[in-house]
């Protein structure tokens, strides 16, 4: 049987001396012709898509539907059909009765919370690019209702747009879609707000190929800039949006773990998340982003959703991967100011951050607090997991009265600055000199430092020291299905169904969870779940998924260094 992520795998590998293209287009029409029936199935008789409670975002299914009426092929059965193009048309015009007065709608979400009104990017720009490949085809009374709601909806956009003083993923989408708009108008002034829009956001993207909307890299956030910049750079044409695409690439091709989930250690907006991201149209307009793009998609499983098979398939480039792809390789990488770096040896890859920022009182910005990541081949990512906000044990070093500090149930627009006397975030950081690897961190006169040393492939040692008044802590993300152990613990614990409040008499000098044993300083306490603030909850609630293991080892009163030795367990996954 043929299969797909064999040939990918073959063609990363030739794409790396530029002796093979990348394709994809061929994957993408099928994964998109296996996804039309169950949106079409999802439709209801009033237009509207999806399952429970609809929201406007539903509708974001009319690109993938325009895409596969559009494309001819021997293998799609959508091309042309009537029924298809029925359901675009119906899809638009549920659209329009949920406009406001300004072409606004209700930013509503699955769990019924509501968020303002807001000019949707996501619908908006599909909703727009469905209608420039659609738009001849439709009855000359449906042409005039959606010309009348689209032509509300991008006016307020272009004002926004125009009127945009900070960079920020959402106004980039809009100028996006504002293109597309001004194709389908002939609006000659939209066109330049929107190229006006993109090359600011590429002339604002850091040197080393990310953007930031507050201080430092936003990851997953960044795959939002570079698709909105590459399909914008496939539809105009712009050559400027070339070479902030290959900085981008470069720059996600290093902060990628070897399992293809994106690293959360200096990403100022979201902490860890599973699943592969297997990239977007933006990776394939350059060699560089095309050879990322190809070694995402080997590791992905499963078909490609289809507003992703319908976006590759009308704008994405097949074409040469780049010359060498070293992040398959031992390596060290780091951001050209020194304040985060890379080191993958062998099964090992590690990520250090110095990268601090002072308190934000919006909740989509994390406290930055977490600036170590580690990641082994045999165990997955190990420890690390990133930032959030009201939990001061996500930090590496804490100091002062941690029960004062936390989020409190229901509390849509808490507080998120600490009380007087609690400590969690630093004043500073910076990278250790040379071929060590780790940090030093002053937290407001209180010092501490991180060094990691990695003893083989199956031992890496985990050093802290830090002053009299602080507290150590490691998290350790969580495997749901798997035990947490420890030495005098006789009865492991379910992560699914118990909490866990270890101090040091009932855990004694080692746990063990998922595929990784640690070995503990004496004084160390384990608590299980301790849960982030979720910034996407109105209320900011979490689930015990989304929490983390946290290992605490308080200095007692002295400055001391303690030692966690980490052992994979279990052997090597097999090659794809």
């Amino acid at each position: 049987m043929f299969s797909f992520r064999a040939l990918l795998v073959a063609l990363l590998l030739t794409a790396g001396v530029g002796a093979a293209p990348v394709t994809f287009k061929s994957r993408c029409l099928d994964d998109l012709v296996a996804a039309v029936p169950a949106i079409l199935a999802s439709q209801n008789p009033a237009g509207q898509f999806g399952k429970g409670l609809w929201i406007v975002t539903d509708q974001n299914v009319l690109l993938p539907l325009a895409v596969a009426w559009a494309q001819p092929g021997e293998n799609n059965p959508f091309h042309h059909r009537a029924d298809v193009l029925d359901a675009i048309v119906r899809g638009g015009d549920a659209l329009i009765p949920a406009q406001d007065a300004d072409g606004r709608f209700l930013f509503l979400k699955k769990d019924g919370s509501k968020w303002g009104q807001i000019y949707m990017p996501w619908t908006y720009s599909r909703w727009i690019r469905a209608y420039q490949i659609v738009r001849d085809a439709m009855p000359p009374e449906a042409r005039a209702r959606w010309d009348r709601a689209l032509t509300l909806g991008f006016t307020g956009i272009a004002k926004e747009v125009a009127g945009t003083k900070t960079l920020a993923n959402i106004p980039t989408h809009h100028a996006m879609g504002l293109f597309f708009a001004s194709q389908v108008f002939h609006r000659d002034d939209w066109a330049k707000i929107a190229a006006d829009f993109m090359r600011r956001a590429v002339g604002e993207q850091h040197p080393d190929g990310y953007w930031s909307e507050h201080s430092g890299p936003v990851i997953n956030y960044g795959f939002v800039y570079v698709e909105a910049v590459g399909v914008y750079a496939a539809a105009s044409h712009d050559l400027a949006m070339t070479e902030p695409l290959r900085r981008a690439a470069v720059f996600h091709g290093h902060f990628t773990y070897p399992d293809g989930t994106g690293v959360e250690t200096v990403d100022e907006r979201n902490p860890y998340e599973t699943g592969v991201s297997r990239g977007n149209v933006g990776f394939t307009l350059t060699p560089e982003g095309r050879t990322y793009f190809a070694h995402q998609s080997a590791k992905a499983t499963g078909r490609l959703p289809a507003d992703s098979a319908a976006t590759l398939l009308r704008w994405g480039e097949e074409g040469e991967g780049a010359a060498g792809n070293d992040t398959d390789r031992d390596f060290d990488f780091r951001l050209s100011r020194g304040d985060a770096a890379v080191r993958r040896r062998g099964p090992w890859f590690i990520v250090v951050s110095a990268l601090t920022a002072p308190f934000e009182s919006r909740r989509w910005f994390q406290d930055r607090q977490n600036f170590v990541s580690v990641y082994h081949a045999r165990a997955g990512l190990v420890l690390g997991g990133g930032n959030t906000k009201l939990q001061p044990r996500w930090s590496n070093f804490t100091a002062g009265d941690l029960a004062t500090f936390a989020h409190r149930a229901g509390d849509e627009n808490p507080e998120f600055r600490p009380p007087a006397g609690v400590i969690h975030v630093p004043a500073s950081a910076r990278l250790l000199a040379g071929d060590d690897l780790g940090l030093e961190l002053d937290y407001g006169g209180h010092h501490a430092q991180v060094r990691l040393h990695i003893v083989n492939d199956d031992t890496l040692d985990y050093i802290v020291t830090g002053d009299a008044a602080l507290t150590a802590h490691v998290t350790l993300l969580p495997k749901m299905a798997e035990p947490l152990r420890s030495a005098l613990t006789p009865i492991p614990a379910a992560l699914k169904k118990a909490n866990v409040a270890w101090d040091p008499s009932a855990t004694g000098p080692w746990i063990a969870h998922g595929k990784a044993r640690l070995t503990l300083p004496a004084a160390t306490r384990v608590d299980w779940p301790v849960l982030p603030h979720n910034p996407y909850r109105k209320d900011g609630h979490a689930e015990p998924a989304e929490g983390r293991i946290v290992l605490s080892t308080p200095m007692d009163g002295q400055p001391q260094t303690f030692r966690l030795a980490i052992t994979p367990l279990g052997p090597l996954p097999s090659a794809p």
